[in-house]
């Protein structure tokens, strides 16, 4: 997915709230923007939009000389989604069809994304978990269902911190012998690393992996070789979150993705021809 002219104003909220989150020294703050505005001025519009925002986040860890500055956040959402895990396993393991309940809750988590805004709170993924099974929701679940039952190599691409806990739901009912769960390979954004999977104790479900990038997405030619190796064996790769979206979304009809997100992106949803919020579950065409 290429970048657009209306991605511009979001890396430039996106530099700012990150300033914000990490230092409250105005004149780091500042050095912090304006090299977004050079990143920005300078970007390649054919290029998907998290490789401006890695560039900017690889910037602000040197500015502040703080490898994982959204390290308290994460944590945070992790605590939170804890506490909420044993409501939600209850209503997957009581519901018709558990696979399609947990598919949607792993997407609701999908809300915790600080990449698209700062303003998420504990309450709104409450609130997000409270309507999980009443928001618009756009979903192949009968083709995905087929897709998990053939496969012999499942690549599960993980997305942020909270999120990651409420994964377990669907991983839960997964063919977890044939799964790898894969991390990003370093700290941007709230995005999970492999602390966060095992604070999430996948470890204890699937095997593990990360993808050697510290990019919010999933760019193959930035990830490490084994890491590619992973996405090439692959007969069904379960890509959580818009980053992942859009940095694979190009890659539909050579890959066997589904992409399973949140839409909360203008320009997302007019690529899908969905409403924002809607949450999706799509196979890659």
């Amino acid at each position: 997915m290429n970048t657009s002219l209306d991605c511009i104003p979001c890396f430039v909220r996106q530099s700012l709230d990150a300033a914000r989150i990490v230092t409250d020294d105005i004149e780091l703050q500042k050095q912090i923007l304006q090299e977004a505005l050079r990143a920005a001025s300078e970007l390649d519009f054919s290029e998907p939009p998290p490789v401006v925002a890695q560039r900017i986040h690889r910037k602000l860890r040197a500015i502040t000389g703080i490898d994982d500055p959204y390290r308290p956040v994460k944590d945070q959402f992790n605590r939170l989604a804890w506490e909420l895990l044993p409501g939600l396993e209850e209503q997957v393991k009581t519901a018709d069809d558990p696979l399609c309940v947990a598919a949607r809750m792993a997407i609701a988590g999908n809300v915790i994304d600080l990449g698209v805004g700062s303003g998420i709170t504990e309450d709104g993924v409450r609130e997000a978990f409270g309507q999980v099974l009443t928001e618009p929701f756009h979903g192949e679940v009968d083709a995905f269902r087929d897709a998990v039952e053939k496969a012999e190599k499942i690549l599960y691409l993980a997305d942020n911190s909270g999120e990651i806990v409420f994964d377990r739901l669907l991983v839960e009912q997964l063919p977890r012998e044939r799964v790898t769960l894969a991390v990003r390979g370093g700290p941007i954004l709230n995005d999970a690393t492999m602390p966060d999977a095992h604070t999430a104790k996948m470890h204890e479900l699937v095997e593990l992996t990360d993808n050697g990038s510290d990019a919010p997405g999933t760019i193959l030619s930035d990830c490490s070789d084994a890491f590619q190796k992973r996405y090439r064996e692959a007969d069904l790769i379960i890509s959580k979150g818009q980053g992942n979206f859009e940095t694979l979304s190009g890659r539909a009809g050579k890959d066997p993705i589904f992409f399973l997100f949140k839409v909360k992106c203008p320009v997302v949803a007019d690529r899908i021809d969905l409403k924002l919020g809607t949450h999706v579950l799509m196979k890659a065409v």
